[in-house]
């Protein structure tokens, strides 16, 4: 991997061994696209900096990171400035994770890198399903005349996999084209997160899941660190109760983005990411 990433530091437990992992985790420093408050390339770097505050046992799921076969990758070398390229270099690198029968577990950045994993993803599983778990519906047609924006990703990700094939669920914020876009064409569950997702297991059993969740879905007083902070948000209780959920399912890869250390200063956000990572890493192993 040292021709994709550069290491610096890594998450609490990781492995030696890219090879003998079965989960891989890497950082995507992408940073853009974002249409309010910055600080989104630094995310990865905070989470693993938070991850040495964390227990590895986790009481939810009754898991050890020590148990886990995974390994930090680092995070991947961006061409700050090229989004073709950035986007490339991220579709590249999961293509590669999947070839070589890994599971990818990325770390944002911002939201837009969800769209080039997904690519990838898409050609080796035509019947994949997107969950996306967020504040925001990301479903513009463009932003400011631009079609590629983290604004717009879900969009482009309908375009790759067919909206009938895109969960949403917690949403609580968008345009009105974009909730009437939503209820329309994908599967919409605004407002909800837990009881929506139990109620849908039965449809994605079999099928596989690729999982894009936002840190912005929780609410600000618990993940005040991102850069479209969302009032009337879940509580963190809500997210690793659905962690259990996640088990039996056939997932195939999972992303935490948007998590700005810069508007984090007691690091609260960095710190909750780094749990839910921890949680990640146990749920598909």
């Amino acid at each position: 991997m040292k021709n994709y990433c550069l290491r610096a530091g890594q998450f609490l437990g990781s492995g030696d061994s890219y090879e003998a992992a079965k989960i891989v985790l890497v950082g995507v420093p992408l940073e853009l696209t974002v249409t309010f408050r910055t600080g989104a390339r630094g995310g990865p770097q905070a989470i693993r900096m938070a991850s040495e505050g964390l227990e590895d046992f986790s009481p939810y799921l009754e898991g050890e990171l020590g148990k886990c076969s995974f390994y930090d990758a680092g995070d991947l070398l961006l061409p700050f400035g090229n989004l073709q390229t950035s986007l490339e270099r991220i579709e590249t690198l999961t293509r590669k994770i999947i070839e070589d029968g890994k599971f990818p577990l990325f770390m944002g950045g911002e939201h837009l890198l969800s769209y080039a994993v997904v690519k990838a993803f898409a050609e080796v599983y035509p019947d994949l399903l997107v969950i996306h778990i967020d504040a925001h519906a990301d479903l513009r047609e463009d932003y400011l005349g631009e079609a590629f924006s983290h604004a717009t990703v879900v969009r482009r990700i309908c375009e790759i996999v067919g909206s009938n094939d895109v969960y949403q669920f917690a949403i609580r914020s968008g345009t009105s084209e974009e909730f009437a876009f939503a209820r329309k064409f994908t599967n919409f569950y605004p407002f909800r997160l837990l009881d929506a997702f139990k109620e849908c297991v039965p449809l994605f059993r079999d099928r596989p899941l690729y999982i894009t969740f936002d840190i912005d879905v929780l609410d600000p007083a618990y993940a005040p660190g991102t850069g479209t902070p969302e009032p009337g948000g879940v509580t963190p209780q809500e997210v690793f109760q659905l962690f259990a959920c996640f088990r039996g399912l056939r997932v195939v890869g999972f992303d935490l983005v948007e998590v700005a250390p810069s508007q984090d200063p007691s690091g609260i956000t960095a710190l909750l990411a780094a749990k839910i990572i921890r949680e990640g890493i146990i749920a598909f192993s």
